[in-house]
């Protein structure tokens, strides 16, 4: 094993930006106590396949503290930290991963960070899965099992269930409370409006926003947007959310019939061409469309590219695509994630949740995972709720007990 980073040099920043967000999460330095003392990893090797920056860098970090060999690549060729990765380089951990990665120096960096046979894989959106099923199959010999960290992620894995695809344990880490409440809601509406803001310096208030979904991502993008002033109308395909959408007090329509009227445009689906030429046809002028859902595929850059009549290379993380009337549309992050590859990510006290729920998943399996057979798991309940309370007593939170009277109550048929 080894590493294939860009520049070893850049390992001080990388050491800085760890620190900050390690000082931020203090669920996640209580486990790395806990698995100093207690080494429950010893003997085992992990792979992660996870955005790779500061906060992922500590989940690495923390897991190899616990006596595992740690092997990490990143879920996104455009989220990837150089100064992140060199600064675990010189910690001795197995790195593949660079900014700005080709699909296939991006896939080869997968390749490798599998190619020591993990025991445990953390996976962000199917991608170790994927070339463990379909690829290399001769790399999950000694595998346990795995854990999902994203939406996009456990669709997949769900679709592998039901087509009888996934051949061996994982856990469906998206799915706990302490992950999707709080980081998808909280952590990417406040990181995608981080992105957006920094990166076009445009104003938001008094603007026109169209968040295309309305689950646990999309619902906080548009909470996030109203806060900051904007006119926010949800699009959506499933009539509950939709439903959920205009009890919120938000706009809802088709989106053809938004097409006209939105300044922003963010989308958060899990799903492909959410966004497509028709749209782009009736949008005004100097739009901005951003994506955070987990593939680049929900805004159509390929319809995009048909029929413009120029590509501009407007700033950093920005292209323009000018039309044959002359409207540019402006594109952030190639339609990748938007709060990742043009902002920081999820705050650090929010991954502190979903991390602290990706290392007890990876401990659950390496205690229990030989007696699971293949599939896809809940995070067990009391995991879920420990990192909560570790997380309420950090912020100084109290917690009211049921009386035995309350208990016997509730339980009463």
């Amino acid at each position: 094993m080894g590493c294939s980073i860009r520049d070893i040099t850049l390992a001080p920043l990388g050491k800085k930006r760890i620190e900050w967000v390690k000082s931020y999460m203090p669920v996640l330095r209580e486990l790395e106590e806990r698995f100093r003392r207690e080494k429950p990893f010893a003997g085992l090797r992990i792979s992660v396949c996870v955005h790779l920056e500061a906060k992922t860098a500590y989940l690495g970090l923390l897991l190899r503290e616990g006596g595992a060999e740690v092997a990490v690549t990143g879920s996104n060729p455009l989220s990837t930290k150089d100064d992140v990765c060199a600064a675990l380089a010189a910690e001795g951990m197995n790195v593949y991963a660079w900014f700005g990665a080709t699909p296939e120096e991006y896939r080869e960096h997968i390749r490798q960070t599998l190619e020591f046979k993990p025991h445990i894989i953390i996976d962000d959106g199917g991608e170790f899965v994927s070339m463990l099923t379909e690829e290399h199959p001769e790399y999950g010999e000694n595998l346990i099992g795995g854990c999902e960290e994203t939406t996009t992620g456990i669709l997949r894995l769900k679709a592998r269930v039901k087509n009888g695809t996934l051949p061996f344990p994982m856990m469906a880490v998206n799915d706990a409370n302490c992950k999707h409440l709080f980081d998808n809601r909280h952590g990417t509406g406040q990181s995608t409006w981080d992105g957006i803001m920094y990166t076009t310096n445009n104003m938001v208030a008094g603007r026109t926003v169209v968040v295309a979904g309305y689950g646990f991502c999309a619902s906080g993008i548009a909470m996030r947007a109203k806060g900051l002033g904007a006119n926010v109308i949800v699009t959506e395909v499933n009539p509950f959310r939709a439903l959920e959408a205009a009890m919120d007090g938000f706009r809802v329509m088709k989106m053809d019939d938004a097409a006209p009227l939105g300044d922003f445009f963010v989308t958060a689906t899990g799903c492909r061409d959410v966004i497509t030429k028709r749209h782009f046809d009736k949008m005004k002028d100097g739009v901005i469309l951003a994506n955070s859902g987990h593939f680049d595929v929900e805004v159509s850059r390929e319809d995009l590219e048909s029929i413009a009549v120029e590509k501009i290379d407007r700033k950093p993380f920005i292209t323009g695509y000018a039309m044959p009337d002359g409207r540019v549309l402006n594109l952030m992050a190639e339609g990748r994630l938007v709060n990742i590859v043009a902002g920081n990510g999820p705050p650090a006290e929010i991954m502190d949740l979903s991390f602290a729920i990706q290392a007890l998943s990876a401990l659950y399996l390496a205690r229990h995972g030989h007696e699971l057979g293949k599939g896809l798991y809940s995070v067990p309940e009391e995991i879920d709720r420990e990192v909560a309370m570790i997380k309420l007593a950090a912020m100084g939170l109290g917690l009211d007990t049921l009386t035995p009277e309350q208990e016997e109550y509730l339980s009463a048929e």
